[in-house]
């Protein structure tokens, strides 16, 4: 059994922060080192196929949910708040309802526990074109991947995943194949009996799609104990967008 890579940061009470598709660890070390510098002890984790994590062809929630609970077993957490966004977040969900003894907290950024359709491909698919045989540095990657993906944040985020992967060859660290081939599973949704009723913080972007007022029900049937609150003036990279106000909102919930 593999465990999953990941960044500790601080001492207190265990924090594990599960980061989104195509994302990594490193996405939340801002974050995380606030959330280290008031008393927490923050699990920065890279899931599997993602980061520095073990590339496999199992891919799905349950399976990364166990991943969790085996991290949580290997470093003798107990119980532990967790925190998710998006694909995180599904995974957050799936942990608590499938092993609720191990989260005394959950925090769901910008997802509900419904199917979402399939809808990364464009970005999968300008992953795809990229010719690691003639792109030799960061630059040459970025001005490559601007021919098919304009929105210059998006391909920050992307190429935070390049590294070298031998000597003078470029490569993504996220497990490319295996995640177009999963596109289905990533928007799976909670199964339909599953709940977990400890205390749970959704918080969602004004400006996001992701979680609309028409989820509430949802959310509610399977998360009974949830508070709803949104960010202001963000999107669905609402960490990203509104950093002190989600920051703020989640801490006064981790601290109740």
């Amino acid at each position: 059994m593999q465990i999953l890579h990941s960044k500790i940061l601080g001492e207190g009470k265990p924090l594990i922060i599960l980061h989104g598709f195509l994302g990594m660890a490193d996405n939340w070390k801002t974050l995380g080192t606030q959330y280290a510098e008031n008393g927490f002890q923050v699990h920065l984790v890279d899931q599997r196929n993602h980061g520095k994590s073990i590339h496999s062809e199992e891919f799905n929630y349950e399976v990364m949910a166990n991943d969790i609970k085996n991290y949580l077993d290997h470093h003798h957490l107990g119980t532990a708040a967790v925190l998710g966004h998006s694909m995180g977040g599904k995974v957050a969900m799936q942990v608590a309802v499938g092993h609720p003894d191990k989260v005394g907290k959950l925090i769901v950024a910008d997802i509900a526990p419904k199917y979402y359709p399939p809808h990364h491909q464009e970005i999968i698919n300008a992953l795809k074109k990229l010719d690691f045989d003639t792109i030799k540095s960061r630059k040459e990657a970025d001005e490559a991947l601007a021919k098919h993906i304009t929105d210059f944040g998006i391909r920050q985020f992307l190429l935070k995943n390049l590294h070298w992967v031998g000597k003078d060859r470029l490569g993504f660290r996220f497990n490319l194949d295996v995640l177009q081939n999963k596109m289905e599973q990533i928007g799976e949704g909670i199964a339909p009996q599953a709940q977990y009723a400890g205390p749970t913080l959704f918080l969602r972007g004004d400006r996001s799609e992701y979680v609309l007022p028409s989820d509430y029900t949802i959310i509610k049937t399977h998360f009974p104990n949830a508070i709803i609150e949104t960010v202001e003036n963000a999107g669905h990279w609402l960490h990203a967008e509104n950093p002190k106000q989600f920051f703020s909102k989640s801490m006064a919930f981790l601290n109740q």
